[in-house]
């Protein structure tokens, strides 16, 4: 079967059964993503299925550190395993990097929709962050022990948290301050409009939740990825490696909040010390849900019931940065194709499509969830399809 790559892909494990529960929590990850980025109605959003405004969590914020911690697990149990039965580490750093550009520039071309002009496109974004975490972290994977990386895990964030708190920066009136976590006056922002002035957000254009300085504990998120894959191909018990996700999950969860009262706020949009640990374990708490119930469960019926419920999961976690950007490219069709109306205004395909839903005799935000579900809908029969298939998009 092929593989799609190791950020969103499934893993080819030499040493271990394959982990079912790997391609379901990706695809539960990438069924939460379409729910949350396709409402009908973006005026009328249940709280939970939009971000944050700024400090604080929604489920929504679960989604993107999932990926990376995801991709994590991915590296640790294929480049990694690789690399320690002989592999051509040069030439695996090669391979990921040529996978990493690809997935970039999978990411910028979605940014150019609808106006295909460089000068003024968004360069930062999901799968840029994804294919640059990916690049960044294959030589701390190849090259150094789990110890090691737990050593660049702390000097990344630590690195991370002394420039947001410490180094002053001017705001965009010119006054200088350190550690002023508000939007557009952090250091990350600063350096934003310093090296992409002009690429980034539209909706605000003075920083980018997907900035440079940021990408540093987004890569730690990967890494904690990284280190659970460790402990999936460690000769633990299958009951101990979920007891010792539970444990860790546990322990991130109260580091995460405590440094969410003491130093930094959890803020997904600088991707702060604290939401990355604290992202770590929701994550690591929901795998090792999805582990145990999929792979770590030692009596054959409740895991085989487990994996037929978990079906939808596991078919669309096969497909994953296909449906990705398929859903992208749909998502900007419907707003950029419009239809003429009777009295000669245009509207979007996007508002033709939802206008039925809309009059439905439910709330404006049930309306606009009901579109969403649709559109999940719809991305899961092309992922159906191509399972029935067996097409399976390798990059």
């Amino acid at each position: 079967m092929a593989a799609i790559p190791a950020t969103f892909g499934t893993p080819a494990i030499p040493d271990i059964r394959r982990l079912v529960s790997l391609d379901a929590f990706r695809g539960f990850t990438i069924a939460s993503m379409l729910l949350v980025n396709n409402p009908g109605d973006w005026n009328h959003v249940y709280a939970q299925l939009d971000h944050a405004e700024w400090a604080g969590w929604t489920f929504t914020d679960w989604i993107f550190p999932f990926f990376l911690f995801i991709g994590g697990i991915a590296m640790s149990l294929s480049l990694g395993q690789r690399a320690a039965a002989g592999a051509d580490k040069p030439a695996l750093l090669r391979q990921l990097a040529k996978r990493a550009a690809l997935i970039f520039l999978i990411g910028l071309a979605l940014n150019m929709i609808p106006h295909f002009d460089f000068s003024i496109v968004r360069i930062p974004g999901v799968l840029q962050r994804i294919a640059l975490c990916t690049l960044l972290a294959a030589p701390i994977v190849l090259y150094f022990n789990w110890k090691q990386q737990c050593i660049w895990i702390l000097a990344l964030l630590g690195t991370y948290t002394i420039i947001m708190l410490k180094v002053p920066v001017p705001d965009l009136d010119g006054v200088w301050s350190a550690g002023v976590l508000e939007p557009g006056r952090d250091a990350g922002a600063y350096l934003d409009r310093l090296l992409l002035s002009g690429h980034l957000w539209r909706k605000v254009k003075t920083w980018d939740p997907e900035g440079l300085l940021s990408t540093l504990p987004a890569l730690c998120s990967l890494l904690f990825g990284v280190l659970t894959g460790h402990l999936l191909g460690s000769g633990s018990s299958r009951q101990q490696k979920t007891a010792w996700m539970v444990l860790a999950g546990l322990g991130c969860l109260i580091l995460g909040s405590l440094l969410d009262t003491l130093l930094m706020p959890i803020i997904k949009s600088l991707w702060t010390t604290s939401y990355c640990i604290f992202m770590t374990g929701c994550g690591l708490l929901l795998f090792s849900a999805f582990y145990y119930l999929l792979d770590g469960n030692g009596s054959k019926w409740p895991r085989r019931l487990a994996q037929r419920l978990s079906a939808p999961f596991i078919i669309y976690g096969m497909n994953a940065l296909f449906l990705f950007a398929l859903s992208g490219v749909i998502a900007r069709l419907l707003g950029i194709i419009k239809i003429a109306q009777p009295d000669a205004t245009l509207l979007s395909l996007q508002a033709v499509l939802y206008a039925p839903i809309k009059d439905l005799p439910v709330a404006p935000v049930n309306a606009s969830l009901i579109f969403a579900l649709l559109f999940n809908l719809a991305m899961f029969s092309v992922a159906w399809l191509m399972w029935r298939k067996r097409w399976f998009v390798k990059v």
